[in-house]
């Protein structure tokens, strides 16, 4: 069999005619110079969603200034006070975020270190404690919250920072409302691929069946789960 693949390998070669170098070369367009960030800085592209000095890029999603807390660099959830999202809104983007939970670790499951990511305020991207802490896969940290289960748990210890580095691609939609193409989403958690271009099934639900309804580009949103998970490092490349 083996030799047989061979033989026909060799036939299609043979058939395929040898072409002018020149004729397979593209020249345009002319890829933009971007200049890399070092030890995780951001590119030179890059939109400075959070530098660690201020909440100037945010709101609450209740309307209003965001009023979780800005220290030693990072920005905290203030329990209860709500969920907050960007003023920008996107599209297409690369997103790099850093996030660390509590070092002295309370309560369990979904109750430990729990917040989230949500990609134009429909589609998350689950951060929990989930060193050690039982609860669904498909609701620990990294997961597309309950609808892909990570490939991996690359989760370091609380009060450790960790990243997601993450590709997403925004759902499309026709001039009549229905799905063209539904949202894509990969995710690098700590330099390990845990989500493999993952095509969601629509908005992130809790207790209800995922649908897509029709919309533009919207925020990114930080949610307020209870727990004071903290964020540093935030930028994002329009793609």
């Amino acid at each position: 069999m083996a030799m047989m693949l061979m033989a026909s390998m060799a036939w299609a070669q043979k058939e395929r005619p040898t072409l002018d170098p020149k004729l397979t070369e593209e020249w345009e367009p002319v890829p933009p110079v971007v200049t890399p960030g070092d030890c995780g800085a951001p590119p030179s592209d890059a939109i400075i969603l959070f530098d660690g000095k201020d909440l100037n890029e945010w709101i609450s999603a209740k309307g209003g200034p965001a009023e979780w807390v800005v220290a030693d660099g990072a920005m905290t959830v203030k329990p209860r006070t709500g969920s907050i999202k960007t003023k920008q809104k996107f599209g297409d983007i690369q997103l790099h975020i850093e996030w660390r939970t509590p070092a002295e670790v309370k309560g369990e499951g979904q109750g430990r270190g729990n917040s989230g990511i949500f990609l134009m305020e429909r589609y998350e991207l689950q951060v929990l404690d989930s060193y050690d802490n039982i609860t669904y896969p498909n609701g620990q940290a990294g997961s597309i919250y309950k609808q892909s289960i990570p490939l991996v748990n690359a989760c370091k210890k609380p009060g450790e920072w960790q990243t997601y580095d993450v590709i997403f691609m925004a759902p499309e939609f026709t001039e009549k409302g229905s799905l063209k193409s539904p949202a894509r989403i990969t995710v690098l958690q700590n330099g390990v691929l845990i989500q493999n271009n993952f095509m969601l099934r629509g908005p992130t639900e809790y207790n209800r069946i995922p649908k897509y309804e029709p919309h533009g580009k919207a925020s990114i949103s930080l949610q307020d789960h209870g727990n004071p998970v903290s964020y540093r490092n935030i930028w994002v490349r329009e793609l």
